[in-house]
């Protein structure tokens, strides 16, 4: 029997969680986040965060490989990129700090080689001229030119929360232009079912809007019901 591995305080690198399978998260990457959002209620996904690619179009989709750092600090951040796998997504806990940044464009060279599919940093970027193009979607806190030393701690395949949103190892990440969420592995097909759900739903509402016939019962009975005279 082997021995648990034992750990100085403040490190930690866990093997790579398996996320959902591929068919899967190519159906998250078609879905917008909002409706994802509605669809787990309405209160989950990253706060304050922003995109630092250039295009609004852009969606970031992947299984997640989480990292833990020391405020201004991408130690464990190089060793993750050496763990991780095609079509995985970063996501950092930098503790919410902008005075120094986390990755830069020489990380970014890395991604790209690795094939990440984005990062989600709570925490700040630099080089924002080569985030900027396309290829590698990354959400952060803000930006600096200041860089970051490399002497740790850290923790990599770790539960971390990143701007307000919590994340376990192998989660389904998903942004786009109007924020990032994460969907426990074991309930994205379930998520996924009511999130289309949610959809059809949309798009019938959409279509009594564009012509005029929604019901106006859908609001004045809320109004109503909290004893206003409509």
């Amino acid at each position: 029997m082997t021995a648990p591995l034992s750990w100085p305080p403040g490190y930690r690198i866990n093997p790579r969680a398996p996320g959902p399978d591929a068919a899967l998260v190519d159906a998250f990457r078609t879905l917008p986040v909002a409706a994802i959002g509605d669809a787990m209620s309405r209160n989950v996904g990253t706060v304050g965060l922003r995109q630092y690619h250039a295009r609004l179009e852009t969606v970031l989709c992947g299984p997640a490989v989480t990292v833990r750092v020391r405020p201004g600090d991408n130690l464990m951040i190089h060793k993750a990129l050496m763990m991780v796998a095609p079509g995985d997504v970063l996501v950092i806990d930098g503790g919410g700090d902008v005075t120094q940044a986390l990755v830069g464009g020489l990380m970014r060279t890395t991604c790209i080689a690795r094939q990440l599919a984005g990062l989600v940093i709570d925490g700040a970027v630099r080089d924002l001229c080569e985030w900027a193009e396309d290829g590698m979607p990354i959400f952060a806190r803000g930006h600096t030119h200041r860089g970051p030393s490399k002497d740790g701690p850290g923790e990599v395949n770790v539960p971390v929360s990143c701007a307000g949103l919590v994340v376990m190892p192998g989660d389904l990440v998903v942004g786009d232009a109007d924020g990032v969420i994460a969907v426990p592995a074991a309930e994205a097909a379930d998520v996924l079912a009511k999130t289309r759900a949610h959809l059809a739903r949309e798009a019938k509402i959409r279509e009594t809007n564009r012509t005029g016939t929604a019901d106006p019962e859908r609001f004045d009975a809320v109004l109503r019901a909290k004893g206003l005279p409509v």
